[in-house]
């Protein structure tokens, strides 16, 4: 899903398409209205990235209806997050879906190429943070990003962590999950010399007020370079860290 205005000009450039055909899709109205909805169809062109449908809270007949506005406009990859599994056996009998059920994720399509300045590496405190952090890989990994995937190098045995030291520091991006105090964001982030995304996730005991606490802890990290995104959040993790790894590009 790379930067849909870049790859109309490099089209025009090329001879690949007139310069009415790329007047066309500039003209094409900045949305789809279908109701229950109004589809961004512009936003590729604005930001780089299509509008993705965030499933939960939508029936499948919506989520399908919201895919059809998308195909009929030209979007080839689709991706939708918070998507339970009997949603996506529903739309499984009227589209093509690709279901991810460890990160709650659909795919209409394929991922992208990959096209990132570097890796970006996923690490979870335990593997009780494995479904947050897989939301955040199959994201980054279908906007095209190399993701490489380090998960249950929580602090509790921090040796797990310092024994993959060259893939912390050869990452061009971190994303650093966890629950109980989410203390690894902190610990990576005083390792690595890229940027830190930390994912407070709502795993833990009665303390952790559902996320609360790793979110406060996270917040108050002494490591320099570390940004914090909501609890549970691995989408936006992900395209974050998408965001960071295409710099320049």
């Amino acid at each position: 899903m790379e930067n849909e205005t870049r790859q109309m000009l490099e089209k025009l450039k090329n001879g690949e398409i007139s310069v009415d055909e790329a007047l066309l899709k500039l003209k094409t109205k900045p949305f789809e209205d279908i109701g229950y909805a109004k589809v961004d169809t512009h936003r590729g062109i604005r930001q780089g990235v299509p509008e993705v449908i965030f499933g939960s809270g939508k029936t499948p007949e919506q989520i399908i209806g919201i895919i059809d506005a998308m195909v009929k406009n030209g979007q080839k990859n689709i991706l939708i997050t918070r998507l339970d599994g009997e949603k996506a056996e529903e739309i499984k009998k009227s589209v093509g879906l690709t279901y991810f059920k460890d990160a709650k994720i659909g795919l209409i399509g394929e991922k992208s190429k990959t096209s990132g300045i570097g890796k970006i590496v996923v690490a979870t405190g335990g593997t009780s943070d494995i479904p947050v952090a897989e939301e955040a890989a199959i994201t980054a990994e279908t906007l095209g990003n190399d993701v490489l995937r380090l998960y249950d190098v929580g602090v509790s045995g921090v040796q797990r962590l310092l024994a993959n030291m060259e893939m912390i520091m050869d990452a061009s991006v971190i994303i650093a999950i966890a629950g109980m105090e989410g203390a690894l964001a902190s610990v990576i982030g005083g390792l690595a010399d890229c940027p830190v995304i930390a994912v407070p996730t709502s795993v833990g005991y009665g303390a952790s007020f559902n996320g609360l606490s790793a979110l406060l802890s996270m917040l108050n990290s002494c490591a320099s370079g570390v940004s914090v995104v909501n609890i549970d959040n691995g989408f936006g993790a992900g395209y974050l860290a998408h965001m960071i790894n295409h710099m320049g590009k």
